[in-house]
């Protein structure tokens, strides 16, 4: 795609939202995340269904994909609803795993190269790049910035969140 803006800004819910501060705050607990982490199944359904246009964390008005990648072992495809940051052209994910000890296994997918693609409304083939050094650092800070939960994540693992840019391939 050669256009300025490949992915669409579709999302349901509003930042200004008031349930918007206290749900961030909620999923930044241990309770919160394990709510989150159980209502994925359910989250996962409804953006399949929508195609990305209506998700479980619609209240906060956070920007949410499917990632679709190819499992680096099984080769099956596999997606997963992250939430994500935008600096047009491309779109940024974080691998966070709510804070755990290991990163999720869309990170392995992506690192190994196989297909993958972002569905916000239509489905968009991309290619991932793993991010490091002062851009990293600067990603992660607008990750913070969006969803301060991030920072709760980061006082839970010692292992470097990984982050990825997605440019439309």
């Amino acid at each position: 795609m050669t256009s300025q803006r490949p992915f669409p800004d579709v999302r349901w819910g509003s930042e200004s939202s008031f349930l918007r501060t206290p749900l961030i705050k909620f999923a930044a607990t241990a309770p919160g995340s394990a709510t989150i982490r159980a209502l994925a199944p359910a989250d996962r359904w409804l953006l399949n269904k929508t195609r990305g246009r209506l998700t479980a964390l619609g209240p906060i008005g956070a920007p949410t994909l499917l990632l679709a990648s190819t499992g680096a072992k099984s080769g099956a495809r596999r997606v997963q609803p992250l939430l994500y940051y935008r600096e047009d052209p491309d779109i940024f994910v974080i691998g966070s795993n709510f804070g755990g000890d290991h990163h999720p296994a869309w990170t392995h997918n992506l690192l190994a190269g196989g297909p993958a693609s972002v569905i916000i409304g239509d489905e968009i083939p991309v290619t991932a790049t793993l991010l490091d050094g002062d851009e990293r650092e600067r990603i992660l800070a607008e990750f913070i910035k969006m969803v301060d939960v991030y920072q709760a994540y980061l006082g839970r693992t010692d292992r470097k969140l990984r982050i990825f840019r997605l440019s439309a391939a």
